[in-house]
């Protein structure tokens, strides 16, 4: 009798134990997974070195809207995800002019930009662009150090792995991640 008692409680343990794994690499896959920014080109916003949750289903739900900071596969064969913030999505149509960018006709606010709204260094000019349904156009926030859709062109939706959305690390730097 007193053999049964402690196989049950380790049995409880053991299921217990493989329900959390379960669970924590379902929500992990699906639901939310950390992310670490690798370099400044999403600067100020964000920093190198900084942890990220990005929600992977969220996107799933809900289009994509013009300041989003994703996390994506670029389109470049052996690199790993890049973060960046969506400017333009498919049917759109967007253009730069001395680095202020405009979608469909209209200069964007860029609050997140350094230097009045442009960022450091930047002067870039880009002609009018229709993005293709299914694609998206994305830029980092320092642009001078950004390689991004300016040089590699639109990202299908498909690469996208989700939408960063709270700073976990540092812990001075803790919170919701700003539009």
């Amino acid at each position: 009798m007193f053999g049964r008692e402690p196989r049950k409680a380790l049995r409880d343990t053991l299921e217990t134990v493989i329900v959390a794994v379960v669970l924590a690499l379902v929500i992990r896959s699906f639901v939310v997974e950390p992310y670490i920014v690798d370099g400044f080109s999403m600067q100020n916003t964000l920093q190198n070195g900084e942890r990220l949750l990005v929600n992977k289903l969220w996107y799933r739900l809900s289009p994509l809207r013009y300041g989003e900071i994703i996390v994506f596969q670029p389109p470049i064969p052996g690199q790993p995800p890049y973060v960046k913030r969506v400017i333009a999505t498919g049917g759109q149509t967007v253009s730069m002019v001395n680095g202020q960018v405009y979608v469909n006709g209209k200069k964007m606010a860029q609050p997140y930009l350094t230097d009045g709204g442009v960022s450091t260094e930047d002067h870039w000019n880009m002609p009018p662009l229709k993005i293709p349904k299914g694609d998206i156009f994305v830029l980092g926030d320092h642009r001078a150090a950004s390689e991004d859709s300016r040089y590699f062109g639109p990202v299908s939706i498909k690469a996208v792995q989700g939408v960063a959305f709270w700073v976990i690390w540092p812990l001075n730097r803790f919170g919701s991640i700003p539009r």
